[in-house]
């Protein structure tokens, strides 16, 4: 049995400022309703991926919560058999956080999107309404559109003539993209974060063209009955010695305002070999591309952009060590700049990649930290699974299930799937799938005492690599879809209303957080 800790206690702990880590163990739409602004979520469903990077240092204090449905217990007792030693669970959950008087949110990376809100109001973050900067376009005025998200966002629906240009690279590419000084900036996103933001840097930058944000991004332009345009494919061009040149200069001075360390590979690697006493993240924030291309051993690929508005995804630790690398400086200074004021311990490595032996592609994940739970399950191919009488149960994220499952096959959420047995067909044999078949390795523990269960090799990941068909959409459920908080461009009907209440639920953030004695939000320049 994990120790518990009462709310109390947990904020005292919280509030010392030492290393503690806050996870949520409920899936994703349900930890949307409600819990801790600094709790990082992470689904007892998919714990044995996601925590190893989440939660490096398997000896960091960590505290499980949940709403009091007994998640946090069977997370905790998962923890510790993954060799974490310093697990308690909160008392009550989230239910008595609230009861003791302390602020509960709803939402997905709020502390991302709260801070952003307070970058606008504290720095008077200059904005653009959809209906002028559509005036400005139909005038023809000289004017450059960049929509800050990941390429793969923008690819799905952006503004017309807007060029990707995710958040790290703005500054890093700038004088590339706009050479003219009287060229009229910009950002956008799908909502407000990543557009104030992303405008918010070339600010601070100095770049010397006007910049501003586009007030609520894509979903305004939506609303506005705009026409958002998908398949865009317009990216940023490469950047010159010179380019690079003003950029370092532009991002040094922005770092050096906000108290931005440098360390030196040789203090990274200390660092490294005291990373069984004190968390360390070593996060590579340039393109995805370039960190595929060869990156520094240790390193996570966590581009910048992405990693400033999903911090509580990639930093489960609060107090921990935090470094970032890229190969000029530029991106790295930018992106811990933001870390820095939202109250991370941010440096850059200096010299980034020079003359380091590089790793190339993406490492595997280390779930294998995890023990199975029994022996190894049976297995079975593709080939043999293809027209046999099978029950076929996804494990898979909904969002993955939706766009391609195995036919005929069925959708569980692997932590209630001992009520999700109940629901399938009690004839043919159960056999589980899941993305690359590693979750459902894992499942089989909580179903071997009750029925004969096998795993598909290779999970679905090699169902579709031997070209075998898929379906679309969910199919039968065995389980609610609740692990995926959807967008509102995500919903299946009414993605207007969403889409308002999501838009007013991000700007009230800025008044939540002003009442919150546990944000760690510091803007002010320290040099």
């Amino acid at each position: 049995m994990a120790r518990s800790i009462t709310a109390a206690e947990l904020r005292r702990r919280y509030q010392a400022g030492r290393e503690i880590a806050i996870i949520d163990a409920r899936e994703e739409a349900v930890f949307h309703e409600r819990h801790l602004l600094m709790a990082s979520c992470l689904p007892l469903s998919r714990l044995e991926l996601i925590a190893p990077g989440l939660l490096p240092r398997r000896s960091a204090p960590i505290v499980v919560t949940d709403d009091g449905e007994g998640l946090a217990e069977r997370a905790a007792a998962r923890l510790a058999e993954g060799g974490y030693t310093d697990v308690s669970v909160l008392e009550g959950g989230v239910k008595a956080w609230e009861a003791a008087g302390f602020p509960v949110y709803s939402g997905v990376h709020v502390p991302s999107k709260a801070f952003a809100e307070v970058v606008e109001h504290d720095y008077g973050t200059p904005w653009i309404s959809v209906e002028e900067l559509a005036e400005r376009r139909k005038r023809g005025e000289n004017m450059a559109i960049f929509d800050s998200r990941s390429y793969e966002e923008y690819h799905s629906n952006t503004i017309p003539g807007s060029v990707s240009v995710p958040g790290a690279e703005l500054v890093y590419r700038f004088q590339q993209m706009v050479p003219s000084p009287d060229t009229f900036v910009v950002v956008n996103c799908g909502g407000r974060t990543r557009s104030i933001i992303g405008a918010q840097s070339l600010i601070d930058a100095g770049v010397p063209n006007r910049v501003v944000s586009l007030k609520d991004g894509t979903m305004a332009w939506h609303l506005a009955g705009l026409g958002v345009k998908a398949g865009a494919t317009d990216r940023a061009p490469e950047v010159s010695a010179e380019g690079i040149t003003t950029a370092r200069q532009r991002a040094e001075a922005v770092a050096r305002r906000y108290g931005v360390p440098v360390i030196d590979r040789a203090t990274l690697a200390q660092w490294q070999r005291e990373a069984d006493r004190s968390t360390l993240y070593v996060m590579d924030v340039r393109d995805p591309a370039e960190y595929r291309a060869g990156h520094l051993p240790g390193s996570v690929m966590a581009p910048g952009g992405q990693l400033v508005q999903e911090t509580d995804s990639w930093l489960g630790v609060w107090g921990a060590r935090v470094v970032l690398v890229d190969d000029t400086g530029v991106r790295a200074r930018m992106t811990a700049s933001w870390l820095r004021r939202m109250g991370w311990d941010a440096s850059v490595v200096e010299g980034g990649l020079d003359g380091a032996e590089l790793e190339r592609g993406i490492p595997e994940a280390k779930s294998d930290i995890f023990p199975l739970a029994g022996p190894e399950p049976g297995t079975v191919q593709s080939s043999e699974l293809r027209g046999s009488a099978d029950v076929v149960v996804d494990l898979a994220l909904s969002r993955h299930h939706r766009q391609g499952h195995i036919p005929g096959a069925w959708f569980a959420i692997r932590a209630r799937l001992g009520e999700a047995l109940d629901k399938l067909p009690a004839q043919g044999d159960l056999v589980l799938t899941s993305e690359d078949g590693t979750i459902a390795r894992y499942a089989t523990a909580a179903l071997r005492t009750r029925r004969p269960v096998k795993v598909l090799a290779g999970g679905t990941a090699a169902w579709k690599a031997a070209g075998l068909p898929l379906e679309t959409g969910m199919g039968p459920l065995a389980s609610e879809p609740d692990d995926v908080a959807l967008s509102a461009r995500d919903r299946a009907s009414d993605r207007e209303r969403y889409m308002r209440e999501y838009l007013a639920w991000e700007i009230d953030l800025v008044n939540q957080i002003a009442r919150d004695e546990d944000c760690r939000f510091r803007l002010a320049p320290v040099a």
